[in-house]
């Protein structure tokens, strides 16, 4: 079991650290109030609006809640079901609430994703059920498939085996675990079964099919083939029978509720998605469009982009290229209670880009700045758009960045524009010791990473150095430069070694060295 253990861990850092695309922010623990004016953090992840009109947040620091439209806030993090860990994403069916949740753990000295379960509530967050993250026993090695019977390599850590994303049937909740794959559960999380994807080289299967692959999101390990097709980011169920799944080799379509499926990817057709890597997938209920955010993967001619299909993806619209992008919302135009209309939005590392007709022309968002307090978000880069339509005919949308929460609240003939508010956690962060970095990952051939740190309240000297994976020194980016205490930060890399040349592809490391004080760490993925 060890041997098996220490095998997973070290092929989940090599096959899986670079294709994370999300950012991760260091935290240190302290004490936060559970309810407060703001939500607990500012790296909002994912906002999530349920059917009572509950906004919630999966963030940094946990989870947060708003039953008021953002009047006030309860704050689970430290409580006793979420702790410290960071959530990833929140979905809800029937009343009933989840979270995905993750942070990371230390082996041999290194820094690792670990998933950290899922947590669910039946009474809107006042009692919630703990779910450990699913994992497979050791013998887990194979997984029936209609009339086959196929190799499966069991994923026996929580090692990068987090939820990305969550999807829901009637009787079922599924998750999109990356490297445990695609899973669902019929019985609230208590049991969990792995969902056969087709793998790289076909573009569809059947349980009726004669077939012969493995059931393995790696490449290779363990003597199992490696399936990128297999290593799932996002799932969006329309209903009971149409469901959407993400992964890093294309988009696979069910039609008879996770049974069959037919793949979709940037090799198979002629018009294609712009990418493999599907960071997110949302529809829209007026046009009955499939919206997918598709990542340049392996194949050079890939490239960043937005994807739709209003054919079931028989054939895709590629918008937005070189565009990042993370999350999908709409807000849908009514005639008295008919569905008449809709906008989209998405939301990348450049902004929130919206259209109205369909993706033929797509406008930013301006700056959101509040208009009672003037407090403004510092940043272009977003990770979640949603939406929510008022009993008074506006229409908040709610915008999640890096640097804070923001709400613009429109007529029905506004277009970026309307009254905002802007969430700023009131936590001061001078007191805490932190670092991360962003965009991250990040293209060196087309921008520069930020590395924000705080060292405490006292003044010191800094020193930061990037390492590559062997831990040999990639490059110094200051030293032993004077930095004051109390505030916050900013370092660049452009992303070039010391003789000024790019470094290509992969995860680094970066060391911050302040004064005597222990050192801060943290990585940086490089990805064109």
């Amino acid at each position: 079991m060890k041997k098996l253990f220490i095998l997973i861990v070290v092929f989940g850092y090599y096959s899986f650290g670079q294709s994370l695309p999300y950012y991760f922010e260091l935290d240190n623990p302290k004490s936060y109030k559970v309810t407060a004016s703001t939500p607990a953090s500012n790296t909002i992840e994912h906002v999530h609006i349920d059917n009572n009109g509950t906004i919630w947040l999966g963030t940094s620091r946990g989870l947060s809640k708003s039953t008021d439209n953002g009047s006030s806030w309860t704050n689970y993090y430290q409580t006793q079901d979420f702790g410290i860990k960071k959530v990833s994403k929140v979905g809800s069916h029937n009343g009933v609430i989840w979270a995905g949740l993750w942070d990371f753990v230390e082996f041999f000295g290194e820094s690792f994703v670990e998933g950290a379960g899922l947590r669910f509530s039946t009474d809107n967050g006042q009692t919630w059920t703990v779910i450990s993250q699913p994992v497979d026993d050791q013998n887990d090695r194979t997984v029936t498939y209609g009339i086959n019977t196929l190799d499966a390599l069991p994923i026996t850590v929580a090692v990068n085996n987090m939820t990305y994303d969550i999807g829901f049937t009637s009787d079922a909740v599924w998750i999109a675990t990356f490297a445990g794959g695609l899973r669902k559960s019929t019985d609230l999380g208590q049991t969990w079964q792995r969902v056969v994807l087709p793998p790289d080289y076909l573009d569809s299967i059947h349980p009726n099919d004669t077939l012969n692959f493995d059931l393995s999101p790696s490449d290779g390990e363990l003597g199992l083939e490696g399936n990128l097709n297999h290593r799932v980011f996002s799932i969006h169920v329309v209903n009971d029978s149409l469901m959407f799944v993400g992964s890093a080799n294309g988009i696979n379509k069910s039609t008879d509720g996770g049974i069959s499926w037919l793949k979709f990817n940037h090799q198979n057709q002629i018009e294609t998605i712009s990418g493999n890597y599907i960071v997110d997938l949302d529809y829209d209920n007026f046009s009955n469009t499939i919206w997918a955010a598709t990542w340049k993967a392996v194949d050079l001619s890939e490239y960043w982009a937005v994807s739709a299909s209003s054919n079931g993806g028989e054939s895709w619209k590629t918008f937005l290229p070189n565009e990042r992008v993370h999350d999908f919302g709409f807000k849908y135009k009514y005639s008295g209670e008919s569905l008449v209309g809709s906008e989209v939005f998405a939301a990348t590392e450049n902004g929130v880009f919206r259209t109205s007709n369909y993706g033929s022309t797509w406008i930013a968002n301006p700056k959101p700045i509040d208009d009672q307090t003037g407090a403004s978000l510092l940043t272009s880069s977003f990770r979640s758009v949603e939406t929510k339509y008022l009993s008074d005919f506006t229409t908040d949308i709610w915008l999640g960045s890096l640097r804070g929460l923001a709400k613009l609240n429109e007529t029905r003939n506004e277009f970026w524009s309307g009254n905002w508010t802007v969430y700023i956690a009131s936590q001061e962060l001078s007191e805490e010791i932190k670092a991360f970095a962003f965009p991250n990952p990040f293209a060196p051939d087309r921008s520069k990473v930020t590395i924000q740190y705080t060292i405490g309240n006292n003044d010191a000297e800094v020193t930061i150095r990037i390492f590559d994976f062997g831990m040999n020194l990639v490059r110094t980016v200051i030293q032993n430069a004077p930095r004051i205490g109390g505030i916050e930060q900013r370092e660049l890399w452009d992303g070039r070694d010391q003789n000024g040349n790019l470094v290509p592809n992969g995860v680094y490391f970066y060391r911050i060295d302040h004064g005597s004080n222990e050192p801060l760490y943290g990585k940086i993925m490089v990805l064109m």
